[in-house]
């Protein structure tokens, strides 16, 4: 199961994300916004992003203007790795190397076609683990308080 939110200024994008899982049969959970009035970023962020956390979803599509505030707002959740991509190698390598469960995407940065291949990619690729893992250790290290240095 995944995730989608946006905020008002992603919310076309998220509307043309939702037709591409439906085309691929992938299940989702859209947790708002539900129109284009505004809407404020964080508040999906953190709801997607709890979903994540919790085990409800196993990864999470997040869209705003940039894809950056929104990314922003989806890492101050505990256990969440989001990465904002606007290219097709960042997607597949935040999840290969990063074992990002969050992807952010800026509906005023790329087109809808552009984001339902870095959905593609960023859904079907895995994580590689070996020395990836140290490094994602060493991610959620510091996310508990710890010092790496």
């Amino acid at each position: 199961m995944i995730a989608i939110g946006s905020d008002h200024a992603g919310f076309p994008l998220k509307e043309e994300i939702k037709k591409y899982l439906d085309e691929a049969k992938i299940e989702y959970i859209d947790v708002g916004c539900y129109t284009p009035e505004r809407f404020d970023y964080a508040i999906s962020a953190q709801k997607a992003c709890d979903k994540v956390a919790a085990g409800e979803c196993d990864k999470a599509i997040l869209c705003c203007g940039t894809g950056v505030g929104i990314s922003m707002a989806a890492n101050k959740v505990k256990g969440i790795r989001a990465c904002c991509c606007s290219d097709y190698f960042s997607a597949k390598y935040t999840r290969a190397h990063n074992d990002a469960n969050v992807l952010c995407m800026g509906d005023r940065v790329i087109g809808a076609g552009l984001a339902c291949e870095l959905v593609e990619v960023f859904l079907n690729t895995e994580f590689e683990g070996g020395r990836h893992a140290t490094r994602v250790d060493q991610i959620m290290a510091i996310e508990n308080g710890e010092k790496l240095y």
